[in-house]
């Protein structure tokens, strides 16, 4: 998370490339945990810094959030809380991460922009009607992701963590 220009406070989500099962989607960054990785917080520091180029100096990690389980793909998810200070120009993985969207918190939380939407998966035998935020126009915010923001965005516009 960070605060623009405006001092909105925005959330860092990158959309994945085609490759492997969740290609295409927008997520956060992260990754697998490596075995040179001394902790969970090593790895998702450092993929952070494969996937779009910020260095672990421009990180402060404001809490350890709560693990969630994904509920198609059987991955447990260990999310971070950070406060960012973006760059000028992100630094994309070629081929893993094609895009980067910061979307304003308030747009998130905001009721009218919920939707559902029918999403196809690969585990799944027939597209699904699933709650979504749809960013752009075009972007399906949906799955984990946005079960990590709808438990943790209220705590944070209430003030738990500052921005």
């Amino acid at each position: 998370m960070f605060r623009d220009e405006h001092g909105e406070i925005r959330v860092l989500l990158v959309q994945r490339g085609m490759r492997g099962i969740h290609g295409g989607q927008l997520g956060f960054p992260g990754g697998k945990r490596e075995p040179g990785d001394r902790s969970l917080l090593e790895t998702a520091l450092r993929e952070t810094h494969e996937e779009v180029g910020l260095p672990k100096d421009q990180i402060e990690i404001l809490a350890s959030l709560e693990p969630l389980d994904t509920r198609t793909t059987g991955y447990r998810v260990h999310p971070y809380l950070a406060r960012i200070v973006p760059p000028r120009l992100w630094r994309l993985a070629d081929g893993e991460i094609t895009d980067i969207l910061t979307p304003i918190v308030h747009t998130l939380t905001d009721p009218s922009a919920r939707r559902e939407h029918e999403i196809p998966f690969a585990t799944w035998p027939m597209p699904r009607r699933v709650p979504c935020v749809m960013l752009d126009g075009e972007q399906i915010l949906w799955g984990l992701t946005l079960r990590v923001l709808d438990s943790l965005l209220p705590r944070l516009l209430a003030g738990e963590w500052a921005i």
